[in-house]
């Protein structure tokens, strides 16, 4: 019988105001998901705007892998989540959003983060 996959949830609390915690962040959740990892990453306040096509896109830090790509790899190997609150109060709704992100509130995070074999970092 094989072990049971380690989860790792991460909560991005920050946008580009914060440009380089914003990164590492989705640098960590790609490389996890890239490691075998079962990655879920979770956009809260500013980082909202990383989920709606173009955003991601337009945002560059030198040195650093793109945050679009970045944010595709974690997609193709795991899940993207917004914040129902953070969507809400910026008039965003899924279709608004990158294909295969979903929006859910606290009480879903709670679960993530509270299953047996998850890590949780917050950034």
């Amino acid at each position: 019988m094989s072990e049971p996959r380690t989860r790792l949830v991460v909560k991005v609390t920050s946008g580009v105001e914060a440009l380089e915690r914003l990164n590492q962040a989705f640098t960590v959740a790609a490389t996890a998901a890239a490691s075998g990892a079962a990655v879920s990453l979770w956009l809260t306040g500013e980082a909202t705007w990383l989920a709606v096509p173009g955003r991601a896109e337009a945002v560059t830090l030198p040195y650093a892998a793109e945050l679009a790509e970045l944010r595709d790899a974690v997609l193709a190997a795991g899940s993207l989540t917004v914040c129902g609150q953070c969507a809400a109060r910026r008039g965003l709704e899924v279709a608004d959003l990158v294909d295969g992100t979903s929006i859910r509130g606290a009480a879903a995070f709670v679960e993530e983060v509270l299953a047996a074999d998850t890590q949780a970092l917050v950034y």
